[in-house]
Formats: structure tokens, sequence, C-alpha cells
């Protein structure tokens, strides 16, 4: 298993949410998903996308403007 990094910052809807879904193909069942944003929609749309795709929200951690998403792929 591994953990890759998106870095999606200075990015608005869709982007966050397309990149985080082309991403998490190329990734096996049990690797992990950083997404990296600064804007809090994309944020909660990142967030939306993983929860009715079925993937699972590990942690989400915010520091100042930044949002870290952590996604474990089933």
């Amino acid at each position: 298993m591994k953990t890759e990094t998106l870095n999606c910052k200075g990015k608005t809807c869709p982007w966050p949410v397309f990149l985080t879904e082309e991403k998490l193909k190329k990734l096996e069942p049990g690797d992990t998903l950083e997404v990296i944003v600064d804007y809090a929609p994309s944020k909660e749309n990142v967030e939306r996308f993983i929860q009715s795709s079925g993937k699972k929200i590990l942690e989400i951690k915010q520091n100042n403007a930044q949002y870290t998403i952590v996604i474990k792929k089933s």
C-alpha cells in the first residue's frame, strides 16, 4: 500500500473533484490519497464526491486556509 499526494491548491471547482477522481482511478485498493486544497468549497465538493463514490475519508486536516483530505481507496 502506498500514499500519494495531489496538490490542488489554487484550483477551484470542478478541478479538485475531477483531478481526485482521475488520481483515484490509478491507485490500487488500500492505497491512500492526500488531496490538498485551499478553497473551502473545493474541500466540501471533494468530501461529497468521496462519500458518494464509496471510498472512505480517513481524516481532514486544516492548517489556516489549507485543507488536507486523506482518502483510502477501497
